[in-house]
C-alpha cells in the first residue's frame, strides 16, 4: 500500500503544537472545530499561536463545509486546528489574498503560497520538518526573530522525533518576507503534529493477509519514525528504510523481502520497489492517488487507485479503483476473488468429469463391440437437465472455508490442478460402472432400450451425487455443509424429478429414448451410483492427510 490513508480513518486531527519552544496540547475530535490549546494544564493565549495557525489555514487548498472536509485530510486538520482558535478561513483569504503558489511535490516535500497583505507581500511554507529546516535561517520565538543556531535545529528535530514516536504526522511551518526567493532563508515558526487513527478493522486485515501469504508493505512520505510507530500500532512487522538509503542501494531485490516500511520516498522510489519485488517473483499490487503515483501503478501487476482522493490520472493508470479508499476493501476483494476462483474450479470439475465419462463410455463400448450405450437424445437430456442446473448452482456456491488460510497460487498454475479426483478417478469409476450395467442388462435381457435407459440412469445418478461432492475441491462435503446451497438442492431435485418422469411416464418414452425401470432396479442404481462421489471424498481425505 502506497498510502497510509487506506489504513486510517481519514479523520486527521492536530494533537500538538510546538511554538516558542513549548509543546502545546490541542483538544477536540475529528473535524469538530471545538477545542482548546493548553500548555502544562493552562490555556494558551490565541496571540501566541496565531501565526502558525494562520500559515496552516492559508497555505491550504482544502475546505471545511458543515463539519466535512473537501480535499486532503491533512490540510483539513490544519483548517480545523486554526478555527479552534477563532480564525476564519474566508476572512483570512480576503485579508491575505493569495497571488501565487509553489505546489507540493513528493520530491520537494514543501508547499509555498504567496499572499498580498495590504501593500506588502509575504510567503507561507509548510512541509516535512527536516526538509523545511534546511531552508530556514531564522526562528521566531516570542515575537522576536533570531538566528537559527545548530543547537536549536537539533532541538526542533528532537521534538519532531518525539512527536513521530507517538505515531503523529508532523509538519513544519515558516514564512518569508522575501517573496522573490520564498524558500530561502525562511523564518521557522513551529510544528503541528496530527494523528489519523487506524481503522478498527485494520489489525485483523493485516493478520488475514499474513495467514493468506500476502505481504503488506507501507510506502509513505512520512518520517521514518512516524511510519514505524503507525506500523507497530497496526501489527505490521519488518525492517524500515528511507528513500535516501534506497537511492544508495544498487541491488534492492536482494533485501526487498525483508523491508516492510519505506519512508520519505519519492515517486521514482516506488517504481524501484515494484521492480525489485517483481524480480523476486512476486505479484505486486500497488495503491496510490496522485499524478506522480501513475507510473508505479502502471508498473505494478495490479494498480489500485483511490476512488475518493485519487486523481483521474491515477485512476486511468490503475486496474482497480477503491470506492471507499479503505485497505480492508482490498483484502475483502482478495477473499472474494479466491472464492470465485474456487467456484470456477468446482464448476469445471463437475462439468468436465461428466463429459469425460460420457465420451469414455461410448468409446469403450464401441471398442468392446457393444451397441451405443447412450443415445444422442439421452446425452442431450443429461447436458440440459442433469449437468446444467447443478453447475449453475455450483457457480453461486457459498465460498469454501479457509480461503484466506492458503498461500497464493502460482501465476501460471493450471486451473485443473487439484482436480485429479474429478478428471481422472471419477470418470474411470463411472465408465466401469456404466459399462458393467449396460453389458449385464444387454446380455441378460437382450433389450438395448432397457440397457440404454439403465446406463443413462446410472450417469444421471452419478452426477447428482457428484454435485454435492463438488461443493468443495478440498474439504469433505459434510465439512462445508451438504445442504447449505439451497439452489443446488433445488437443481438436484429438479433433475431427479425430471428423471423419474422420463422413466415412469409412458408417453415420454418414445420422445426421450427411455423405457420403464423397476423400483428395485432404480434403487440399485441409486445406491451403486454413489461410488463416484465416494471416490472423490476419499481422494480429498487422503489429499488433506498428506
Amino acid at each position: 500500500t502506497d498510502k497510509t490513508g487506506t489504513l486510517t480513518m481519514n479523520q486527521m486531527t492536530v494533537r500538538k503544537l510546538y511554538v516558542n519552544k513549548k509543546k502545546i496540547d490541542v483538544s477536540g475530535v475529528g473535524f469538530e472545530t471545538k477545542g482548546e490549546f493548553t500548555y502544562e494544564g493552562r490555556k494558551v493565549s490565541p496571540e501566541e499561536i496565531e501565526l502558525i495557525l494562520r500559515i496552516g489555514e492559508l497555505n491550504n487548498n482544502a475546505e471545511l463545509r458543515n463539519k466535512e472536509i473537501i480535499g486532503d485530510p491533512t490540510e483539513g486538520a490544519l483548517i480545523v486546528s486554526a478555527e479552534k482558535s477563532g480564525l476564519d478561513k474566508k476572512k483570512l483569504n480576503e485579508e491575505f489574498l493569495r497571488i501565487d503558489e509553489i505546489e507540493f511535490t513528493s520530491e520537494r516535500k514543501l508547499m509555498t503560497t504567496i499572499h498580498k497583505h495590504k501593500d506588502e507581500k509575504i510567503s507561507y511554507t509548510k512541509g516535512a520538518p527536516d526538509v523545511l529546516l534546511k531552508k530556514c535561517s531564522y526562528v521566531l520565538i516570542n515575537g522576536n526573530i533570531k538566528k537559527l543556531t545548530e543547537n536549536e535545529r537539533k532541538d526542533i528535530l528532537i521534538v519532531n522525533e518525539d512527536f513521530a514516536n507517538e505515531a503523529l504526522r508532523v509538519l513544519g511551518f515558516a514564512y518569508n518576507e522575501n517573496v522573490k526567493e520564498p524558500e530561502k532563508d525562511m523564518v521557522f515558526v513551529g510544528l503541528q503534529a496530527m494523528i489519523d487513527p487506524p481503522r478498527e478493522e485494520i489489525k485483523s486485515a493485516i493478520k488475514k493477509c499474513k495467514s493468506a501469504g500476502i505481504r503488506v508493505i507501507m510506502i509513505t512520505g512520512d518520517h521514518e519514525i512516524t511510519a514505524r510507530a503507525v506500523a507497530k500500532e497496526i501489527g505490521l512487522t519488518g525492517d524500515s528504510m528511507t528513500g535516501q538509503k534506497l537511492e544508495e542501494i544498487k541491488n534492492l531485490d536482494d533485501i526487498v523481502e525483508s523491508i516492510a516500511i519505506f519512508a520519505r520516498v519519492n515517486p521514482e522510489h516506488k517504481i524501484k520497489i515494484v521492480d525489485a519485488l517483481k524480480k523476486r517473483g512476486h505479484i505486486v499490487a500497488m495503491t496510490g492517488d496522485g499524478v506522480n503515483d501513475a507510473p508505479a501503478l502502471k508498473r505494478a501487476d495490479i494498480g489500485i487507485a483511490m476512488g475518493i482522493t485519487g486523481t483521474d490520472v491515477a485512476k486511468e493508470a490503475s486496474s482497480m479503483i477503491l470506492t471507499d479508499d479503505n485497505f480492508v476493501s482490498i483484502v475483502n476483494a482478495v477473499e472474494e476473488g479466491r472464492g470465485i476462483y474456487d467456484n470456477i474450479k468446482k464448476y469445471l470439475g463437475f462439468l468436465l468429469s461428466g463429459n469425460i465419462a460420457e465420451v469414455l463410455i461410448i468409446f469403450f463400448a464401441i471398442i468392446m463391440g457393444l451397441p451405443i450405450p447412450l443415445t444422442a437424445t439421452q446425452i442431450l437430456i443429461i447436458n440440459l437437465f442433469t449437468d446444467g442446473p447443478p453447475a449453475i448452482a455450483l457457480s453461486a456456491d457459498p465460498f469454501e472455508p479457509g480461503a484466506m488460510l492458503r498461500k497464493p497460487r502460482k501465476q501460471k498454475e493450471p486451473i485443473y490442478k487439484g482436480l485429479n479426483a474429478y478428471l481422472i478417478y471419477y470418470p474411470i469409476v463411472m465408465t466401469i460402472t456404466a459399462l458393467a450395467i449396460f453389458s449385464y442388462v444387454y446380455y441378460t435381457e437382450w433389450n438395448v432400450a432397457k440397457a440404454q435407459t439403465m446406463t443413462w440412469l446410472t450417469v444421471v445418478m452419478f452426477e447428482l451425487y457428484q454435485a454435492f461432492a463438488s461443493r468443495s475441491t478440498r474439504y469433505s462435503m459434510f465439512k462445508v455443509g451438504v445442504f447449505k446451497n439451497k439452489w443446488l438442492i433445488l437443481a438436484v431435485l429438479f433433475s431427479l424429478i425430471t428423471t423419474i418422469l422420463l422413466i415412469y411416464v409412458p408417453s415420454l418414452h418414445k420422445i426421450f429414448d427411455t423405457t420403464y425401470v423397476s423400483i428395485t432396479e432404480f434403487l440399485f442404481i441409486a445406491i451403486i451410483s454413489s461410488l463416484g462421489a465416494t471416490v472423490i471424498e476419499v481422494s480429498k481425505f487422503l489429499r488433506v492427510r498428506k
